[in-house]
């Protein structure tokens, strides 16, 4: 739904083991896809994914704190997050997109997948709920109100998608900033 394309400058918050920076670095040709994660042993099996594939001249990656981005303002065509969102206090999400929106270009897109907090939540969500609430570090992504989340940190959603993952609801939007 990213729909990157050669030559643009993607980044992904997130990466985890590295999979989507590699498809996005397959994409960019002759751009560059940036990555950033706080988990020093996710940049090492990304940094491994990425050298596997020979992208390392496509790809970098660096260990960080996403709320204050270390890439200048209107530098990414795109931003992608996967399960990374709900993983940030409420005022941190809004924190987060906003420093999405500052590294994008006019125009510029976002992507964001993420468990989806539904108006009746079905048993999957709910068990999934408690189980974040006693286990925090373990379970640790919560369901989200996503296109509201997205929408109040001034993106605009062009696209959305439902889905579900192990019976709990997923979406994913595209926005523009």
């Amino acid at each position: 739904m990213l729909d990157v394309k050669p030559g643009e400058t993607v980044l992904e918050i997130g990466y985890g083991t590295g999979h989507a920076v590699v498809a996005m670095a397959r994409a960019v040709g002759a751009g560059k896809v940036y990555g950033i994660d706080i988990s020093e042993g996710m940049y090492r099996v990304a940094q491994v994914a990425v050298e596997r594939e020979g992208l390392s001249d496509r790809v970098v990656l660096t260990r960080g704190d996403a709320r204050s981005l270390p890439f200048g303002s209107r530098f990414f065509d795109a931003v992608f997050l996967s399960f990374t969102l709900e993983l940030f206090s409420d005022d941190d999400m809004s924190r987060l997109l906003r420093e999405c929106g500052r590294v994008l270009k006019k125009g510029g897109r976002i992507c964001v997948v993420a468990l989806e907090r539904t108006a009746s939540p079905g048993i999957a969500e709910r068990g999934y709920e408690a189980l974040h609430r006693i286990f925090p570090v373990y379970i640790d992504c919560r369901p989200v109100m996503l296109a509201d989340v997205v929408e109040k940190a001034g993106f605009r959603i062009r696209e959305s998608r439902e889905m579900s993952l192990w019976g709990l609801p997923v979406k994913i939007l595209t926005g523009t900033w």
